[in-house]
């Protein structure tokens, strides 16, 4: 297999980290001839990936009907002799199908699809889904599917491949005390964690009306760490004021150490009320940090309530704050769910193991 994957995303999300594990993980197994991440000039990925020495071919990207850019698409796919084509975001998606479309790219398309959110809006958009180079749709859990289920007629063009995370990559599963060291907090406290772009979905106003309740009772001594940024953060934080718990909650911002600080955290507190999957719950598996997270979405594919950690009621902070003081006082239960979960892990969720039916699924629909 020639395999080109195929983004037009400048952002840096677990879409983009699923690339760069998918390279590394074709490349490990054998599953590839070669192959090539094809991306933004001055996105994260090309900077990750040119890290990593992977082949990577950047563009200029300037609009997703670039019909120069299709063209150009399609001659980069016969030079390398790609027998598929991996798209992963929405505007590369567009480009894809124009190449193939208008200049007769003859190379198969198999798209891989992470958003819980409905394509039917206009003509171009259900066609661009419906198209006939589309040979698969891989997507990430079941609530994706049912998005897409309004636009595309073939509903045996989808399949659910899940979410994948780096078990190398968090091998710390103990905390060190890095993160009281470096926010002056006193060793007895506990801290109640999230790592996620303040966007809409991740429903932070939920996180910070549980940790009002948790704060209130003043049972456990505890801080709350609210790792990332977005655009609403300002919203966020100005929130927390309104609410007078800036003494309670610490914004740490963008972090490039996650597999650090992330085993710091006593518990995981997840309230995003649209998730398709979750990846940052598969690395709190490998860190073995017990997990509250919404029953939203994709996430209950991901956690098996009771068993792997505990699903809570979405946009309902007293269900939160009464599932966080259960797990966080009964250390059986906390043991309990690390250990289950990080078997659920490898047992699901890891680079070898998704590899092997990315690969499986894309050797049906390669040009032969």
């Amino acid at each position: 297999m020639r395999l080109i994957q195929f983004t037009a995303s400048n952002g840096w999300r677990g879409h983009e980290q699923k690339i760069i594990y998918l390279y590394e993980a074709f490349k490990a197994e054998g599953y590839v001839e070669d192959q090539w991440i094809v991306c933004p000039s001055g996105s994260e990925i090309e900077r990750v990936a040119t890290d990593k020495g992977m082949q990577v071919i950047p563009f200029d990207y300037k609009s997703e009907y670039s019909l120069s850019y299709a063209k150009t698409f399609k001659k980069l796919a016969e030079e390398k002799r790609a027998t598929v084509i991996f798209i992963h975001s929405s505007k590369a998606h567009t480009l894809a199908v124009l190449a193939h479309f208008i200049f007769r790219m003859k190379v198969p398309l198999v798209l891989c699809r992470t958003l819980i959110k409905r394509v039917d809006t206009n003509f171009f958009r259900k066609w661009k889904y419906n198209y006939k180079g589309i040979k698969k749709i891989i997507c990430v859990s079941q609530p994706v599917v049912e998005s897409l289920k309004y636009a595309v007629k073939d509903h045996s063009r989808f399949t659910i491949i899940g979410s994948v995370t780096d078990i190398n990559k968090f091998k710390k599963q103990n905390p060190t005390g890095l993160l009281h060291k470096e926010f002056n907090i006193p060793k007895d406290y506990k801290l109640i964690g999230n790592v996620a772009e303040f966007t809409g979905f991740k429903d932070h106003y939920t996180w910070i009306d549980t940790v009002e309740i948790l704060v209130k009772e003043n049972k456990i001594k505890e801080k709350y760490i609210l790792v990332g940024k977005g655009s609403l953060e300002e919203n966020i934080k100005n929130y927390v004021e309104e609410k007078g718990l800036t003494e309670h909650i610490i914004f740490t911002g963008f972090r490039r150490d996650i597999p650090e600080i992330l085993p710091e955290f006593d518990v995981f507190l997840f309230t995003s009320n649209n998730e398709p999957t979750g990846g940052v719950l598969l690395e709190s598996y490998a860190c073995k940090v017990p997990i509250v997270a919404a029953d939203a979405g994709g996430i209950s594919e991901v956690i098996v309530d009771g068993e792997t950690g505990l699903l809570a009621e979405v946009g309902n902070p007293k269900d939160f704050a009464k599932k966080v003081n259960l797990l966080i006082r009964d250390e059986n239960l906390q043991n309990k769910f690390t250990k289950n979960g990080y078997q659920y892990l490898l047992d699901n969720f890891t680079k070898k193991v998704i590899s092997k039916k990315m690969h499986d699924e894309l050797s049906k629909h390669q040009l032969q």
